[in-house]
């Protein structure tokens, strides 16, 4: 079972906002003593505490950055297992918290950007591709090579490539970065694929071996989550943090 940590954020500081109001509002002016006084106070007194925190820290990763731990390795060689990357929540329009309800469009996915967003079949789920195609767009990928629009998308190889490391220089647009062309993934699909207005094909860059759009069809505009733009920690296990990954730009 999933944990709505957005759900349990948003709760507790509309709790405890109630239990500062109504102690300034209305117990202040009331009789002291009774019963039930020393507990009250003590729940006065950490809310107070909590309030400014926990609104703090709802609107920062509500509205600014929310950070993510990245499960697998769908998207190498750009993210690997154990990076933790900061998501910018306003780079597609402005949310609010548990009901994902639009309050601001603030922008669009480009080709190219990498996004996070709630798995359509189970929106308790997060999952992190590369914008491929965007809304209207018709999408052929086969044998490995990715159209777009009737236009092939150019693909070199990498000069550091070697046979346990087949990398590719894939370019989209203006925009170049490394994917992954295993051969050996047991999830390559080849296929059409048309994309209809409001949503946006994504795909891994480890082409062979990622549940993308191939598989979980367009992404709906009102499931995405973010942008993700910077890692700020690698750690996988118990093993010491990759120091020079902290920090990287995800291009």
């Amino acid at each position: 079972m999933s944990i709505n940590l957005a759900l349990i954020l948003t709760v507790l500081t509309v709790f405890t906002g109630i239990v500062v109001a109504l102690n300034r509002f209305v117990w202040s002016r009331a009789e002291n003593g009774g019963a039930g006084s020393a507990g009250r106070d003590t729940l006065v007194e950490y809310s107070r505490s909590f309030f400014p925190v926990l609104l703090f820290v709802l609107i920062i990763r509500s509205f600014v950055f929310e950070p993510f731990r990245i499960p697998s390795g769908s998207m190498m060689p750009t993210l690997v297992q154990g990076d933790f990357i900061f998501v910018n929540k306003w780079s597609y329009g402005l949310r609010l918290p548990v009901t994902e309800t639009k309050i601001l469009n603030t922008g669009s996915p480009e080709r190219g950007d990498v996004v996070v967003f709630r798995l359509p079949s189970d929106p308790s789920v997060n999952y992190i591709k590369r914008v491929v195609g965007l809304p209207g767009d018709e999408i052929v990928y086969e044998r490995h090579r990715l159209t777009i629009n009737g236009q092939e998308v150019p693909l070199d190889q990498h000069p550091q490539a070697t046979p346990q490391s087949p990398r590719f220089v894939e370019t989209l647009g203006d925009r170049e970065h490394e994917i992954l062309i295993t051969n050996a993934g047991y999830m390559v699909r080849d296929g059409v694929y048309k994309v209809a207005e409001g949503h946006y094909f994504v795909m891994g860059d480890n082409r062979d071996n990622s549940r993308d759009s191939r598989f979980i069809d367009a992404i709906p505009e009102t499931h995405l989550v973010g942008e993700a733009v910077r890692i700020w920690m690698h750690m996988d296990g118990l093993s010491w943090p990759k120091w020079d990954r902290i920090g990287d730009k995800i291009q």
